[in-house]
């Protein structure tokens, strides 16, 4: 005989406890069907005790639409029914909700089942990131294995070095701009597919080079090696974004960088190595052996992990997006009928992949949080890549080295760029759990509470990862200013050691706040990081040289420190205003989502 059914609760009504909620569900259970249960999961208790939240629902009036599982005339959400919707709007908008403590009740669950955020222990998630970190190795090695070949590649065209750097802009415009393209495609049909795909083009990339024996066709192949091999940052940061809490994200986001840094190290010696000893054309043949043990690693063991296909790493996986071998993640995996709406959160929505979705990015540009974070990386970006990228003509011709002599010229860079992505890892984490316990004392949390990040919008992230980025300022700016009074070898490489590690800190910060700002769009925040960065990077490399010839070393890198310091204060604005401005975001885009979801149902 059926139970009577469960009577309907306003939000309000529902019980806080968790003996209730238990007796709560069990009574709904042995009423319903299995489409019921997946219903009531979905019971919503808009939280409001936290500052942010509350500007949002009482300054903005934002309500929670039904795509959420939530309506304020039913205290049951339509979750049966699922729609295709908007990438830009959102995908974003959902997980920002959760953030902002709008999304599902705050339940009183075990430390266990807070962790859930990813089914993956800490071995299986470092895999991963071993994974995605040795891919993104290609694309600081494709551009530094390139610059102690420069001379040899001018003398064999037969064009100045001047226009050969012409090859490394090409490569650094296209490494800002394809990302645009990869990102949203990462961020809607995958991680795993997406890595294939970006692989495929730089292998076809790498085989032209080899046979490439003038400037048009070295420019042409260039450029579509940096649109293969830049898409695997942000894919790799996606991936990162997909399997970690901001708590930890900070430690993954140092390894990522410092492994795919071991490109800026290594790179310009075996660049030197193989030009010295076999030519030029070596260097793409050497590239060409490692994509395909990278695209051989990714094949086998990495698994998808964007969350509307994999949920959080319960949901079993088909055809594409299935590993070969599945022995260390096949465990976690549940039947589809027991992954629960908690679990698969996210699963309910279905971004397209369109124009739209490639161009949407772009907006990111136009929120003030994002624009003054990245403003003043791609700066530093862009100073850090033209001390390197004039390394060759500065010392070459005037010290009459080899070309493995010029490629030893780039450790104290390439060693720098490791180890800072490791300590700025360190310091990611260390500086979030001290912003974490000041927060927890100014809102009387314990320490052994449960801190749950989609519902404490209020905790200011800028601060957490901006806090130790002043001395980092200063110490980056110190040896631009020395590389200025005094251009005489000894210096040069300990000025370039400090200016890389420095350099490397400060966007490894960046990076992490960026994929923070947006973490369901994690793979596209970090292309727009790109293509903000790659671009004036790419201006800058090109015309270093001619700026160089004009007013001379020392007057060029007085400038460049100067430009620092004038743009620090963007620095301090999002320091004050950051949280302010995302929680205004959240807002816009929690009301703009709830009209796309009422007119699709009309």
């Amino acid at each position: 005989m059926e139970a009577p059914p469960s009577p309907k609760r306003p939000p309000s009504a529902i019980p806080s406890d968790s003996n209730s909620r238990k007796e709560l569900g069990r009574a709904v259970t042995a009423d319903t069907s299995k489409a019921t249960r997946l219903q009531t999961e979905q019971v919503p208790t808009l939280r409001t005790s936290n500052e942010s939240t509350r500007k949002i629902k009482t300054n903005t009036g934002v309500t929670i639409p039904p795509a959420y599982g939530a309506s304020h005339n039913s205290p049951i959400g339509n979750t049966q029914e699922k729609k295709s919707v908007d990438y830009s709007a959102s995908q974003a908008v959902e997980v920002a909700l959760s953030e902002a403590g709008c999304g599902k009740p705050v339940s009183e669950k075990t430390d266990s089942q807070q962790e859930l955020y990813h089914a993956f222990a800490r071995r299986e998630k470092r895999l991963m990131v071993w994974i995605v970190s040795f891919a993104g190795l290609f694309s600081p090695l494709s551009s530094n294995i390139y610059f102690p070949a420069l001379g040899a590649i001018s003398s064999h065209v037969q064009t100045e070095i001047a226009m050969i750097s012409l090859t490394v802009t090409v490569y650094m415009a296209v490494q800002g701009v394809a990302p645009s393209f990869w990102g949203p495609l990462s961020d809607t049909r995958g991680r795993r597919v997406t890595f294939i795909c970006t692989f495929g083009v730089y292998l076809i990339a790498n085989l032209g080079l080899e046979f490439s024996d003038d400037f048009a066709s070295l420019m042409a192949f260039r450029a579509i090696q940096a649109a293969g091999s830049a898409a695997t940052i942000s894919v790799g940061a996606g991936v990162i974004g997909d399997i970690t809490t901001a708590k930890e994200r900070g430690g993954y986001m140092g390894s990522f960088g410092g492994i795919r840094m071991l490109g800026q190290s290594i790179g310009p010696v075996i660049g030197g190595i193989i030009t010295e000893f076999f030519g030029f054309h070596a260097i793409f043949w050497f590239l060409v052996v490692l994509d395909f043990i990278s695209l051989v690693v990714i094949v086998l063991f990495l698994p998808e992990t964007l969350r509307h296909i994999a949920g959080n790493g319960t949901i079993p996986l088909r055809g594409i997006h299935r590993p070969v071998v599945t022995r260390h993640i096949s465990k976690h995996w549940k039947r589809p009928d027991a992954v629960s709406s908690e679990e698969g959160n996210i699963t309910n929505l279905t971004p397209k992949f369109t124009l739209g979705s490639i161009l949407s990015p772009l907006r990111f540009l136009f929120e003030k949080d994002v624009f003054v974070t990245l403003l003043f990386g791609a700066f530093v970006y862009t100073i850090w890549s033209v001390v390197t990228s004039s390394t060759t003509a500065l010392f070459q011709p005037r010290y009459r080295l080899s070309n493995l002599k010029v490629g030893l010229i780039f450790l104290p860079n390439g060693a720098a760029c490791v180890s800072g992505s490791y300590f700025a890892g360190k310091i990611l984490d260390r500086d979030y759990r001290h912003v974490e316990s000041a927060y927890r004392a100014s809102e009387g949390i314990p320490l052994e509470t449960p801190l749950n990040r989609k519902h404490l919008s209020d905790l200011p992230l800028s601060r957490a990862r901006l806090r130790s980025s002043w001395y980092l300022i200063v110490l980056f700016v110190l040896p631009l200013r020395g590389m200025a009074s005094r251009f005489l070898p000894p210096c040069w490489p300990r000025d370039r050691f400090v200016i890389a590690i420095t350099a490397t800190a400060i966007f490894t910060q960046n990076s992490a706040l960026m994929v923070d700002l947006y973490p369901g769009a994690s793979a596209s925040a970090t292309a727009v990081n790109n293509l903000v960065r790659c671009s004036l990077g790419a201006v800058g490399v090109a015309g270093v040289q001619f700026i160089i010839d004009k007013i001379g070393v020392e007057a060029a890198f007085l400038i460049f420190a100067v430009v620092t310091i004038a743009l620090t204060p963007l620095m301090c604005l999002q320091w004050k205003y950051g949280e302010v401005w995302r929680a205004e975001r959240i807002a816009r885009l929690a009301r703009r989502e709830q009209k796309q979801v009422t007119g699709a149902q009309v």
